[in-house]
């Protein structure tokens, strides 16, 4: 999917100030991280994505990322966005982007203190409909293979991924991204760098961003970034990058009121 922005560094100094860290990846993020949903929970975003170029544009409007936990570890995931696509001086043009499936693993879990580790291995193919044909979607396809390392470090949560895309007929590459973030009662705010790369030829777009996610109401939550590449735009290279959406979290008892983490059973005394 077109999604699969091109996007390894970046340094920020967050918030000295006390109280309880929640930041990860995943939507609004192009990060994932290794967290799952929980035993027959869902999590489902819904959101507009936005990739501005000099003279293109590429538009998610919308695109829908549903989630399904299986035990604690093991999350199915199938993505799949209605795609605007605009070259300069010529008419938009509609039409369904790649579907992605997924399934992430969380192999290694310290707790709460130590590392979480997960891979995340997806397919991206293109459906049988004429988005190929209309220059939608490229006629390639792909696997990726991601791996999501996520630790507390004081006042904030870090989450890093590192994968390599394999295509089929196309230009492999790597992908890497960071997220820093801090989380203040129903607030959460990260920062993130992402990149990806090609070879053949050789592209990479580093981008920088900024987002939030606010908890609205038990289960909903607010969804936002905004960002841009770190090279000069042109048709590769974006100016503006974005996500503006909503957060499903179901079903509602399985999640707290004021954490967006699945509860866990208590012991029994």
């Amino acid at each position: 999917m077109v999604r699969r922005l091109r996007i390894p560094i970046f340094l920020i100094l967050f918030f000295g100030a006390a109280g309880c860290a929640f930041a990860q990846g995943g939507p609004p993020y192009y990060t994932n991280d290794p967290g799952t949903p929980g035993p027959n929970n869902w999590e489902i975003n819904v959101g507009y994505i936005p990739f501005f170029y000099s003279n293109n544009s590429v538009s998610h409007t919308p695109d829908l990322d549903i989630n399904y936990g299986v035990g604690e570890r093991i999350q199915l995931t199938y993505e799949n966005a209605w795609l605007r696509v605009r070259d300069e001086g010529a008419e938009p043009k509609y039409g369904l982007g790649q579907s992605n499936f997924g399934v992430k693993w969380r192999f290694y879990d310290a707790g709460e203190d130590g590392w979480s580790i997960g891979m995340f291995p997806q397919g991206f193919v293109n459906n049988p409909n004429n988005s190929v044909k209309r220059g939608i979607t490229p006629a390639s396809q792909a696997f990726l293979l991601p791996f999501e390392f996520a630790r507390k470090v004081g006042p904030v949560d870090l989450n890093f991924e590192l994968g390599y895309n394999f295509v089929h007929d196309g230009p492999s590459g790597w992908l890497t991204g960071l997220v820093v973030g801090h989380t203040f009662k129903r607030l959460e705010i990260d920062s993130e760098f992402y990149n990806t790369s090609t070879y053949n030829p050789y592209i990479s777009q580093p981008t920088l961003d900024a987002g939030m996610r606010y908890r609205l109401h038990n289960p909903i939550i607010l969804l936002l970034m905004a960002g841009r590449g770190l090279e000069p735009a042109s048709r590769n290279q974006p100016y503006f990058v974005g996500y503006f959406g909503v957060q499903f979290l179901l079903p509602t008892r399985a999640y707290n009121a004021d954490n967006p983490e699945p509860k866990t059973e208590q012991p029994k005394p």
